[in-house]
């Protein structure tokens, strides 16, 4: 592998530095007795210290889900109940047909944005099948990186692995999906090959004073006040603290949920039994705001009467929240512990001023009063250069990223350069960052600039994590003017990439989908279901028909896409996409292009997104409707961004692909794949429909669509 600064890097091994392999998280579950994660419709069950998932055959509901009308469905049974280690009872609900489920196997996982981690597991299935698990930093389209996991039917250690990680606390998310197999799973662990980096600074600037140890004691008197929005702020007050060993403690009391104190109501009548969990907060507060892309490094002791979990959060002033998760969990015990992590601060932990205080709940599954100790608090930021720097790579050439030495840009009036590139080692891939120091810092505070138009000035703005493909390969010079956001490229030396002249794919796709079934909780009361050869429902799905565009490869975390095309259908209906890897109509994460509404009048969709890691498909779900309807797309391009590359055949149908009627896909057939458009409009479902897609009766009044022609009927 190459690298820049070849004399730096050989310094650094003359030195010694090297490469660590760093665990940087682990659970065996036989230390649980119950599931300890947020539940997502689906619990595990503890078996002898296993963590067992006995399929897609059963499901848990909670008791407001069984107090709803049709609670169960026709052929559902309940065979028991399970309580989660946060002491909430499901009811256990063995179905009539298979459904779909998902669950957390880690939570609060540590990690570097643009890492690569590899997860071990220890787990066997009572049949073998493939799963697949996503690693999340957040709930948003792009915000998970996935894996399929093979899994036998023997207690074995499977490996996989994640790349391009855009968050620094994430979870690992098992979708066995509709699997009936029983999954037992013993523990997991995750690691990453943790490269040398300099040696980082830290500045201390809080050191256990008065002023920075607060709470809030929102159970009592005031909380039966009914006082809420900024005037809890009001409640805020100095921790109480104490000489304990000669050593000064913060003691906070925390009033449980089954304390006298909240079987009450508040002044508005309201019950205040079980109250939530930030009711009683301690707060560490440091004297300067936090913001985007720093790191800090928080240190103290604590321990409680009673063993209990605390939460964290992120706030502004204290009571001023701003993002759920921030040091994760802090499990207490009756003997003094230490804690010392590091935090990268992200955009959702940075309000208008930035982030002051750490806040700690202390009652998010507390029953009985406990007591909770503090000292030795400190905070530390991490040392770093400021300004701007560039640092580049070229992945075709084995040319990598050397964080530790990016280049700074030089200039004066607000005009700044810097060149990056070297003969021998030209680049194609720039970040450019506001800090230097540490690699996480500078991913994190990177700069996105609108375009790369070559010798234009561009917008830019800020952007955790902003890889910058290059128009070329050479030596580049970047200007940066700051007063009005602007940056330059222009090479010095080497050569441009070839813009091709990407034509849409003429291939008209016509999907004649078929009239569905009822979805499982959309049938009228008493209807019957035909039934499968085991005798079990067959319930309708938003995917009995669907249409599946199949890139040419698999993309990369970071690769920007474009996707257009036009598209129309004989009636109203809206359309899910889904994003998925190398299988036809594979799900790897949600939304891809968003919901798209089809209208009988040809309409345009263009979006440019990033690439989800190993995505290789996209799949339209075209029964979300139950009607039957006929959807057209055409003209369709799917390519990367700069223009350098169609991900799709520009002729011929060999990347499209159609299922009706829950069937299989087939490939589009003919060597264009083009069907007859006045066919389509012939065979268009009978009948009337709304605006929205469903079908009216015949005295209905108002706007209507019949046979792909709208008409407005008095």
């Amino acid at each position: 592998m190459k690298k820049l600064f070849t004399l730096v890097a050989l310094l650094a091994c003359f030195l010694g530095a090297k490469a660590e392999w760093v665990e940087d998280y682990k659970i065996d579950y036989s230390t649980s007795t119950a599931f300890p994660f947020y539940v997502m419709g689906y619990v595990p069950e503890w078996v002898e210290g296993v963590m067992t998932d006995y399929g897609a055959m059963y499901s848990y509901k909670t008791d407001e889900d069984m107090a709803k009308e049709n609670a169960l469905g026709e052929g559902d049974e309940e065979v028991g109940t399970v309580t989660t280690a946060g002491g909430v009872t499901y009811h256990k609900i063995k179905l009539a047909s298979a459904g779909w489920h998902q669950y957390f196997i880690a939570d609060n996982i540590v990690t570097e944005l643009d890492g690569t981690y590899t997860v071990k597991a220890m787990v066997k299935a009572s049949e073998s099948c493939n799963i697949n698990v996503n690693m999340g930093w957040g709930w948003n389209d792009g915000q998970s990186a996935s894996a399929s996991v093979s899994i036998g039917t023997e207690w074995q250690e499977v490996e996989w692995e994640y790349s391009g990680i855009g968050g620094t606390s994430c979870n690992l998310v098992a979708q066995p999906g509709t699997s009936t197999a029983t999954i037992e799973w013993k523990w997991v662990s995750v690691s990453h090959n943790k490269k040398a980096e300099r040696p980082v600074e830290w500045i201390e600037q809080l050191t256990n004073g008065d002023e920075c140890a607060q709470m809030i004691n929102k159970s009592l008197e005031e909380e039966k006040s009914g006082i809420t929005g900024a005037d809890v702020a009001a409640l805020v007050k100095q921790a109480p603290s104490q000489t304990i060993d000669g050593e000064k403690v913060y003691v906070v009391n925390a009033p449980g949920v089954d304390s006298e104190a909240y079987k009450t109501t508040n002044v508005k009548g309201e019950d205040i039994s079980g109250h939530e969990a930030w009711a009683n907060q301690f707060f560490i507060v440091s004297p300067v705001p936090y913001k985007a892309g720093e790191i800090i490094k928080v240190e103290f002791d604590y321990k409680a009467d009673k063993d209990a979990n605390t939460q964290t959060q992120a706030h502004g002033q204290p009571t001023y929240y701003q993002h759920y998760e921030l040091l994760g969990d802090v499990k207490f015990t009756t003997e003094w512990q230490h804690f010392n992590k590091q935090v990268t601060i992200t955009d959702q932990q940075d309000g208008d001023n930035g982030m002051y205080s750490i806040a700690f709940n202390l009652n998010p599954d507390q029953k009985e009063d406990n007591t909770f100790y503090f000292k030795k608090l400190s905070l530390s930021i991490m040392k770093l250069d400021r300004g701007y720097f560039v640092a580049g790579s070229n992945p075709d050439e084995g040319v990598e990223y050397d964080y530790d030495n990016a280049i700074e840009f030089q200039g004066n009036n607000g005009v700044l350069t810097a060149t990056v590139g070297e003969k021998g080692a030209y680049v194609s891939q720039i970040m450019i960052s506001t800090v230097r120091g540490n690699t996480a810092s500078f991913k994190g505070a990177t700069l996105k600039p609108a375009s790369t138009a070559v010798g234009q000035w561009v917008d830019y703005s800020e952007a955790g994590l902003a890889k910058i493909n290059l128009p070329g390969v050479g030596i580049w010079k970047i200007t940066i003017r700051e007063a009005n956001g602007k940056m330059k490229f222009e090479l010095v030396e080497g050569s441009l990439k070839e813009i091709k002249e990407i034509v849409p794919n003429k291939t008209l796709v016509v999907v004649d989908g078929t009239e569905r079934e009822y979805l499982k909780d959309e049938a009228p009361e008493g209807y019957e279901f035909k039934k499968n050869d085991n005798d079990e429902p067959i319930y309708g799905q938003p995917w009995d028909n669907q249409f599946c565009i199949k890139a040419n490869r698999a993309l990369k975390a970071g690769e920007t896409i474009t996707v257009s095309f036009k598209y129309k259908a004989t009636n109203p209906a809206s359309v899910n996409t889904q994003v998925g890897g190398e299988g036809l109509g594979a799900w790897m994460a949600g939304e891809a292009l968003g919901t798209i509404n089809f209208t009988a009048e040809e309409q345009t969709f263009n979006k440019t997104f990033n690439a989800t890691d190993g995505m290789q498909t996209i799949t339209f779900n075209m029964a979300v409707i139950k009607e039957a309807n006929k959807y057209e797309v055409y003209d369709i391009v799917w390519k990367l961004e700069d223009g350098t590359e169609s991900l799709i055949d520009e002729t011929g149908s060999k990347n499209f692909f159609v299922k009706v009627a829950a069937g299989d896909f087939t490939q589009v057939g003919g060597e264009t794949g083009i069907q007859n458009v006045a066919a389509a409009k012939k065979n268009a479902p009978a009948g009337k429909f709304n605006i929205a897609g469903q079908r009216v009766s015949k005295d209905f009044k108002g706007l209507v669509i019949k046979n792909g022609s709208k008409y407005l009927v008095k």
